[in-house]
């Protein structure tokens, strides 16, 4: 069953985000205005440059805002204390970023248990809970293997399998398809879409790639820092 509502999961007002001072100053995002509902797929469209990047890493805690307020399920992040805020992070948000950060000492299934343990899940069961996601993603069999013996594609299914594991309340993917061939990102989008409706979470794509297009409910155009629609 669909689960969208009209109660919001993100709202930005006003969001401006500057870099560096004086002369060498840059406004990365002039006056970001963004409402996204619970239970929607909300992908951002935009050139390299454009701010997409900036707006995520605000909306989830990793970036402070220049001025402006931005809420997620009506907590401001950037106004919590550091440790807080990490802990709301971890528990609430899952996130699949173009660095794949997989941590190369760990095995597959450890690194996409992380999430878990981190949320006091006792390790044979993050363990099992990691291997069921690997099997949604077609990617079972690699479960003891090291980041160093995939393929970029194999190692952005366990960056995306690792976002997803604990269940989030908001999924943010930056490029999730770049790796993957049309059969795979085509897959990945099912199975996160899946996830979307079914579970009534909220994903936020962002994306250069035409083809996943189809599989948002909205889409929001990005250039020069400014929502363009």
């Amino acid at each position: 069953m669909n689960q969208k509502s009209s109660q919001p999961a993100v709202v930005c007002k006003g969001i401006h985000k500057f870099y560096g001072e004086g002369e060498t100053r840059v406004e990365a995002l002039r006056g970001i205005d963004l409402t996204i509902n619970k239970g929607e797929l909300r992908m951002l469209m935009g050139p390299s440059g454009s701010g997409k990047t900036t707006l995520i890493s605000i909306i989830v805690g990793i970036l402070t805002q220049t001025s402006g307020e931005c809420l997620v399920n009506n907590v401001d992040l950037n106004h919590l204390p550091d440790q807080q805020k990490t802990r709301y992070r971890g528990s609430h948000f899952g996130f699949v970023f173009q660095a794949f950060n997989l941590i190369p000492s760990l095995t597959i299934e450890e690194n996409i248990s992380i999430p878990l343990l981190i949320n006091g899940v006792p390790f044979d069961e993050a363990v099992h809970r990691s291997r069921e996601v690997l099997k949604e993603l077609n990617i079972g069999e690699k479960y003891k293997s090291y980041p160093r013996d995939l393929s970029g594609g194999q190692q952005q299914r366990v960056a995306i399998a690792r976002a997803i594991v604990h269940n989030p309340e908001l999924i943010v993917c930056d490029e999730p398809t770049s790796f993957l061939d049309h059969e795979n990102g085509t897959r990945i989008m099912e199975i996160l879409k899946e996830m979307v409706t079914q579970k009534g979470l909220t994903l936020i794509v962002v994306t250069h790639d035409p083809r996943i297009v189809q599989f948002a409910d909205k889409v929001n155009h990005l250039e020069d820092g400014v929502i363009k629609d």
